[in-house]
């Protein structure tokens, strides 16, 4: 039953990302998101103090089937933050808008997705671009289609708490979250979505969810942590920012294609979308906006001693295999010329022996 639910709120996302015809004519797509090495520095909690220091990428959120400048979300842009440790990858997401939140009802409450390029040929508009009809996708005829999404629904997710991931998810094989409904998905197309371990006969695997992320909203004042009691948490229109902050490994133990794969140093596709109730209604399937309108490049850098470090020239080693060389040699022949010394003054010296003195 559990697994139908899933299915099913699975379809409903993936005509929220829903496109049709043609790719639409955008003057403002691509970007730039750098995600530094800075160890130590975040705690994932939704809150936005540890990332002062980080520069951020601003994108206007456009409508995704229809990016008309004209028809940007009202809230203004949003701001894109990334950082590395090494070993995982950070995200902060801050977009302005007024306080809204109706416990169980995920269209009145705003929600984001985090989308990455995986196949070669997986383009951003359709979600990959397989032009299999539903039901006829596999993972052999939309080969080299594949997108990795990350999806996070807060309308069951108290501020501040974490979700995604969890061992009773991960234990049945799949990306879901059935706590908050932060899910780990991939796709060929928007008829041809799902979440990680579940899809075609043929596609099956043992997965798991392998993000983490919070929410918050600044103008919520109670810091000592929320419980699901106090839903709402806040006071309804408040102005202020909402936070999303999500974590990833860099390099998944994923073998079907189904995430996005990290490599420091080297560029990776993302796309950002976000929802939101305005004006209190609840937001339609196909009402998303997109920060930019096609891929943005996303450079995980290395850190700063690994950039400045640099070998030292073959030829300092060998002055230095030289010069150890040569001493090597007058060291030889300098145990050869005392040698030969104590060789040749011992035939001409006269041993007296004790019993004549």
């Amino acid at each position: 039953m559990r697994l139908l639910l899933v299915a099913a709120a699975l379809v409903a996302c993936a005509a929220a990302h829903e496109h049709h015809g043609e790719a639409p004519i955008c003057a403002g797509g691509g970007g730039r998101v750098v995600a530094e090495f800075r160890p130590g520095e975040v705690t994932l909690d939704g809150h936005p103090a540890d990332w002062e220091a980080v520069e951020a990428s601003e994108f206007a959120l456009l409508p995704a089937l229809d990016p008309d400048d004209d028809k940007a979300y009202t809230g203004g842009k949003v701001a894109v933050k990334a950082v590395h440790d090494g070993v995982n990858v950070f995200f902060m997401l801050q977009v302005d808008g007024d306080y809204a939140y109706t416990k169980g009802e995920s269209k009145k409450c705003p929600s984001v997705a985090l989308m990455f390029q995986v196949g070669e040929k997986a383009t951003y508009y359709n979600m990959g671009g397989c032009k299999d009809l539903p039901g006829s996708c596999t993972r052999k005829s939309c080969r080299d289609h594949e997108v990795d999404i990350m999806h996070f629904s807060v309308g069951n997710a108290i501020p501040g708490r974490l979700y995604g991931g969890n061992h009773i998810d991960n234990a049945a094989g799949n990306g879901g979250d059935r706590f908050g409904h932060l899910v780990d998905v991939y796709s060929w197309n928007p008829h041809c979505r799902y979440l990680d371990g579940i899809g075609p006969k043929e596609n099956n695997s043992n997965a798991q969810n392998d993000w983490h992320g919070a929410w918050w909203h600044s103008s919520l004042t109670f810091h000592s942590g929320f419980v699901d009691d106090d839903s709402p948490y806040g006071k309804k229109d408040d102005k202020g920012t909402y936070y999303f902050e999500f974590s990833r490994p860099l390099r998944t133990m994923d073998q079907f294609q189904q995430d996005a794969q990290f490599t420091i140093g080297e560029p990776s596709s993302m796309a950002v979308a976000f929802w939101y109730p305005t004006d209190g209604k609840p937001w339609s399937n196909s009402q998303h906006y997109s920060a930019s309108c096609d891929w943005v490049t996303l450079d995980i850098q290395p850190s700063l001693e690994a950039a400045r470090y640099r070998p030292a020239p073959n030829r300092s080693w060998d002055a230095a295999t030289a010069f150890a060389l040569l001493l090597s040699v007058v060291a030889v022949c300098v145990s050869i010329f005392v040698g030969y010394s104590a060789s040749k003054n011992k035939s001409g010296v006269q041993f007296t022996q004790l019993a004549d003195i």
